[in-house]
């Protein structure tokens, strides 16, 4: 039996992995448009941060591990290009222009995503980047290398955005942000989203929401980021305005997309042909607080995805529940979490939605080194059930991951306040931040 997959990251080298560990005599060929195979993305503005480290660290395991300890054929330097699903076959080229073609009897599209870049004047230019993949790493590495970059703009105000502007203000460089949209943190209750933006702002970064950007130009030997209404000097520009799935090949294979123009997948990951998978940023999931399709791009999310795909096509049926779009960053000292819809996405869906606000501390009162802890519950007023959490606080939001078993669980916003949480002063007030806030959001529904 003839396993190919398209793409060597997380999804990808998951599944690839491990359905060579559960059935050896598999046949998996794995081919990948670069030579950079399984490292950890999330990792890099971290290590952008410090001008020492290597970003090669990054890695996780070399191509010549995964053929030569695991016997899987990997295959860098080889983008496919076109997929024939009658013949069930896979066509492209190698680096040097060489043209293949591979049968398969289960394919798996791991493609992932690629940025957002506007089409705009100027921003092809080589003092702009993105950062996705350890090539765009490597290319803001050495931009930043000499100290030459003094000033920078990131075009955007997302996850990426937000961990970028303290790496670059961990070099030294001062920082400014922009974006077309108006508000900072829109998907944030506005107490939490005003004091991320107090942290943002107190480091020198220059917050320039709702300004058009309209084309980068060189003026006097330094660039210039023309907005409506705003200049802004830059040595290097940052584009970090979101992210698109890579689905092109399988649009134009037949496969069925979906929401963002994601491959469409059921809950086992099998695209619209049965022969064929998709999993990863490439790919949409089922929402676990409103079942219906959705695209949220994360790593837990496509690592789990491959490892779903593996036992599928090794013959043990396997379903993914969903997802429930938990995640969390860092933004200088505040750390900042989500899981679950905003009160906005919730009546978009359906639901009817109250939703509370409330500040607490980290550690039990007294306790030396409390800071503190903002909390917004989101819940249903018809069914009861707790539909989202969001967390800004200087420590300890990791405790976010007790909502996202309560969401998925389905549990009412009154079951969860009985929650049986752990208790130290060195961890938390006896009330847990979160069994607070599910308190008073009981008293509103």
């Amino acid at each position: 039996m003839k396993f190919v997959v398209i793409g060597a990251d997380a999804a990808g080298m998951s599944a690839a992995s491990r359905a060579k560990r559960s059935r050896p005599d598999l046949e998996v060929t794995v081919l990948e448009q670069t030579q950079d195979v399984s490292y950890s993305a999330c990792g890099m503005p971290y290590n952008i941060a410090d001008p020492h480290r290597d970003i090669e660290e990054l890695v996780v395991r070399r191509a010549e591990v995964f053929r030569e300890k695991q016997g899987i054929d990997l295959r860098t330097g080889h983008r496919a290009e076109r997929i024939d699903p009658g013949a069930r076959t896979v066509a492209g080229s190698s680096a040097d222009g060489t043209p293949f073609a591979l049968s398969y009897d289960r394919l798996l599209i791991a493609t992932g995503a690629s940025p957002v870049v506007p089409d705009l004047p100027g921003l092809d230019r080589p003092e702009v980047a993105t950062l996705k993949n350890l090539r765009d790493g490597r290319k803001i590495r050495q931009l930043l290398a000499g100290g030459r970059v003094k000033k920078a703009v990131v075009i955007g105000m997302g996850y990426i955005g937000l961990e970028m502007i303290e790496a670059f203000h961990s070099r030294g460089i001062e920082v400014s942000m922009v974006k077309p949209g108006k508000g900072f943190l829109p998907w944030l209750d506005e107490t939490l989203s005003s004091e991320v933006r107090k942290e943002v702002e107190k480091h020198g970064v220059g917050l320039h929401p709702g300004h058009e950007i309209l084309r980068l130009e060189e003026a006097d030997g330094r660039l210039a980021l023309l907005c409506d209404g705003l200049t802004l000097d830059a040595d290097l520009v940052l584009v970090a305005a979101g992210i698109r799935p890579n689905s092109r090949i399988a649009e134009e294979a037949g496969l069925a997309l979906s929401v963002s123009d994601a491959v469409s997948v059921d809950r086992t990951l099998a695209a619209s042909d049965e022969h064929i998978y998709a999993a990863g940023d490439c790919a949409d999931a089922y929402h676990m607080v409103t079942g219906e399709k959705t695209w949220i791009p994360l790593a837990l999310v496509a690592n789990r995805a491959g490892w779903a795909v593996a036992d599928n096509v090794c013959g043990k049926k396997t379903e993914i529940e969903g997802v429930a779009g938990t995640a969390v960053f860092k933004v200088f000292d505040l750390q900042v979490a989500r899981t679950g819809l905003t009160a906005a996405e919730a009546e978009k869906a359906g639901f009817s939605p109250a939703s509370v606000t409330i500040k607490t501390r980290s550690r039990a009162h007294a306790h030396p080194g409390s800071t503190a802890v903002h909390v917004h519950l989101v819940g249903d007023r018809d069914s009861g059930r707790l539909l989202g959490a969001f967390m800004v606080a200087r420590e300890g939001v990791h405790r976010i991951d007790a909502a996202a078993v309560a969401l998925q669980a389905q549990m009412s916003v009154s079951r969860f306040a009985q929650a049986d949480m752990a208790y130290a002063p060195p961890f938390g007030p006896t009330w847990d931040p979160l069994l607070t806030a599910a308190n008073q959001l009981v008293k509103k529904l």
